[in-house]
């Protein structure tokens, strides 16, 4: 009786996990085919944040129209990054040797948006990471990174991100100038 009750049990406990394997497997992450459509709010204020941040996505990290970044970024412009400094100057000059290209369509971004979240003067837009898997070589996975920016007086003033610092190939910290724009 015991060895039968041993059986089912194990048994049992074989088929939840087999059931529940592809719960704890990862879910991709999945970016809107209309990402303007989320950088839109009922409430004019955080409708107007989302537009200033829709314009740095798009006409500044997408299509690299740096000399237009003094409509979207404050003078001062404090950013969290440690690979950037702070400035509407260093900013623009850290972007600024980037090629120029034309403002992407609604659906033909670069940058795969999953979602864009404003609350008071705070708008964050979660993007779509792909990566190489450590664990599967020559694998990918997808997460999730942010961007935070802080809007005032119509133009983003502060800024944060997943920025980290790399070590150079001889253990040193790595120059700036290696980040991509999304």
């Amino acid at each position: 009786m015991f060895a039968m009750k041993t059986t089912v049990t194990l048994a049992a406990a074989i088929l939840f996990v087999a059931m529940t394997a592809p719960v704890w497997a990862q879910a991709p992450v999945v970016a809107s085919s209309d990402p303007e459509s989320l950088f839109t709010s009922p409430d004019p204020k955080l409708n107007a944040n989302k537009q200033v941040v829709l314009h740095i996505m798009r006409d500044l990290l997408e299509a690299g129209h740096w000399k237009d970044a003094p409509k979207y970024l404050s003078q001062r412009y404090i950013q969290h990054n440690p690979n950037i400094a702070s400035g509407l100057e260093p900013v623009m000059k850290f972007f600024g040797s980037r090629p120029e290209n034309p403002i992407p369509a609604r659906n033909a971004w670069r940058t795969k948006v999953v979602s864009v979240v404003a609350e008071g003067d705070l708008v964050v837009v979660s993007v779509v990471r792909e990566l190489d898997d450590p664990r599967k070589p020559g694998s990918k996975y997808t997460t999730t990174w942010f961007d935070m920016w802080r809007i005032l007086d119509g133009k983003a003033d502060e800024h944060w991100d997943y920025g980290t610092i790399a070590p150079s190939a001889a253990g040193t910290p790595a120059a700036p100038g290696g980040l991509k724009a999304n």
